[in-house]
């Protein structure tokens, strides 16, 4: 009796291992949820990009509907003072606001007049007026690119056609929100640091890209003329004198020199071109305005038209 009441307690503890065992390797582990605020990858990739919501503009057309009234259904265009002038409600100032606060403005307005109790208002723009961003200065195509979203400014430039040969450096770029504060940006051709010039841009913003500055080249040289500072970066003198396809043969390089405006009035630096070319004196750095002036030698111009004269008359005596 003893053996067998012995075994049936064994064989009991074997089953409530068994379940205790099974249980165990059946739980399972619930997935772990992130925290808002947490400092983790999984909140940082479900994160919504920063980005500036269209705003309802001047001479857009809403469409403006209550959701489960099929009457109260209208088109409107939004005024140059930001208003619409809807059925019942009547003047509603929407300029300026984003979709969902064009919304919340005109149920507001609807519930204070007691026409609906509880209206959920729908707000489509069916023409953005307002939404394009202007381009205008030194680029190929100046005019107005629709934008319905955030663009990058090298972009709307690429609408524009890119930039004229005189184009200056600096952009300059006023946003509809905040007109009085206008963005300056400068371009580079530094490769490195050119991405940083490529900020972005909003539906309603006005970008002017200036002009570059000049410099200019008259005197004994091949092709005096006026030249365009490449972005406004910089130019030497002996940058221009390359531009205008170097000094002739009966130039006076010892007798060059700056013509430079200072506080309004212009004033001569002497310029040892001679110098520089021969690489014995250090290149000088011009600022946009500058006349470079190379006069011609009187003695080098009579030497040369003396030997211009005897070979002329050579070839005459060598056709005949």
């Amino acid at each position: 009796m003893r053996r067998r009441s012995t075994g049936f307690v064994a064989f009991l503890l074997l089953c409530f291992a068994c379940l205790f065992v099974s249980s165990s390797l059946c739980q399972t582990v619930e997935p772990q949820v992130p925290v808002p605020g947490s400092n983790n990858s999984a909140n940082a990739a479900l994160a919504p990009p920063s980005s500036r919501k269209l705003r309802v503009g001047p001479g857009d057309l809403i469409e403006v509907s209550v959701y489960g009234v099929s009457d109260y259904k209208h088109d409107v265009r939004v005024a140059d003072s930001g208003e619409v002038s809807l059925p019942l409600v009547g003047v509603v100032g929407v300029g300026g606001k984003t979709i969902e606060e064009a919304q919340e403005q005109i149920a507001s307005a609807m519930k204070a007049g007691n026409y609906f109790r509880d209206p959920h208002v729908m707000v489509l723009i069916k023409d953005y007026a307002s939404q394009g961003i202007s381009i205008m200065g030194e680029v190929i195509r100046p005019g107005v690119y629709p934008a319905m979203s955030t663009r990058r400014l090298y972009d709307v430039v690429s609408l524009a056609g890119g930039f004229t040969v005189k184009a200056g450096k600096l952009v300059t770029i006023t946003h509809r929100d905040r007109p009085n504060e206008p963005d300056k940006v400068m371009i580079t051709n530094d490769p490195a640091r050119s991405m940083d010039s490529n900020v972005e841009v909003y539906p309603g913003d006005t970008i002017v890209v200036s002009k570059g500055g000049v410099v200019y080249v008259v005197g004994d040289v091949v092709r005096p003329g006026g030249y365009v500072m490449e972005h406004s970066e910089h130019m030497t003198v002996l940058e221009a004198v390359a531009l205008a396809q170097g000094p002739n043969r009966t130039a006076a390089l010892g007798k060059a020199r700056l013509i430079r405006r200072a506080g309004g009035k212009p004033q001569e630096i002497k310029v040892p071109l001679k110098a520089i070319l021969a690489a014995k004196a250090d290149d000088m750095e011009l600022v946009p305005d500058d006349i470079l002036v190379i006069p011609g030698s009187a003695a080098k111009a009579l030497a040369k038209r003396s030997t211009e004269s005897i070979l002329q008359i050579a070839t005459g005596l060598a056709i005949f």
